[in-house]
């Protein structure tokens, strides 16, 4: 143990302290730490978490049997530097109360890409009826043949969020309880008369934008034209919700990084992620 923090120690101190040698020929970018100390994948992320990669060469992977594989010490030196140090309002205690659970000795919690409780948000640039707007997408991972597919869940799209407002009380608009007695020839209230047709539906109706969304894209009222954000929200630590986020700066505190920290109680969990869908 005390072998595997010196290592991770001397890696460190490397990444902040030495410079490197230069990559390449005279005059091309020269590595001097920040490259190493960067996560510039999201897998990265996920192998350093658990500690599945090397702390001197992230090409140089730890399988099951490798002595170094989920290794404790090595996990809490990558732990460390997986939170935006310089930006986010983590506390130092709620950091270390996260690590403790993390690194349990007789319950250690690891991040599985192929498991439930991660997803990925996405703000996106649309032109829609000649203008532009920014949607927000909730992409998932579910099985595909002999492996995985991203799949959007849910979109959140500016435009659409007063387009279904139901009336309530006096206001609400009705059909009346008699209306079979007249073939229902009243639905002409429904279609034809009223601005507000979803007030003609049951009372749990919530309308699935997603479909109008991609109906409007069929229709070519919609056309994707880039990519603004994409951040990350993980709930597969027993008992914590947190945020990944892609940090491009100077210094070694960058790539994708913790930038929110949440200890979970009864009912927090459901909250954030209605707050994620329900982003209209």
């Amino acid at each position: 143990m005390r072998l595997i923090s010196l290592i991770f120690a001397f890696f460190i101190a490397s990444i902040f302290f030495v410079s490197g040698q230069g990559i390449g020929g005279p005059g091309t970018i020269k590595d001097d730490g920040r490259f190493a100390a960067s996560t510039k994948q999201v897998n990265q992320f996920f192998r350093r978490f658990n500690a599945e990669e090397s702390p001197t060469d992230g090409n140089k992977r730890f399988y099951p049997g490798d002595s170094l594989y989920h290794n404790k010490a090595l996990r809490e030196g990558f732990l460390k530097v997986l939170f935006d140090n310089q930006t986010s309002s983590i506390s130092p205690d709620l950091k270390d109360q996260f690590q403790k659970n993390v690194l349990s000795d007789q319950y250690p919690q690891y991040l599985n890409f192929h498991r439930e409780g991660w997803m990925a948000e996405v703000q996106a640039d649309f032109i829609f009826k000649g203008k532009r707007e920014t949607a927000t997408l909730v992409l998932k991972l579910q099985p595909e043949g002999l492996g995985y597919e991203w799949v959007i869940d849910k979109v959140s799209f500016p435009p659409f969020k007063d387009l279904f407002n139901k009336p309530v009380g006096d206001e609400k608009d009705f059909l009346h309880p008699l209306s079979h007695e007249l073939g229902f020839m009243n639905l002409r209230r429904a279609f034809q008369d009223s601005k507000m047709p979803e007030a003609f539906t049951k009372s749990s109706f919530e309308p699935d934008y997603l479909t109008l969304f991609l109906y409007e894209m069929k229709q070519n009222n919609v056309r994707f034209e880039t990519v603004k954000d994409v951040k990350f929200h993980f709930f597969q630590i027993e008992g914590w919700y947190f945020e990944v986020n892609q940090f491009n700066r100077p210094g070694f505190n960058t790539g994708w990084l913790i930038s929110n920290l949440v200890k979970l109680s009864p009912g927090d969990k459901e909250t954030i992620l209605k707050y994620i869908y329900d982003q209209e």
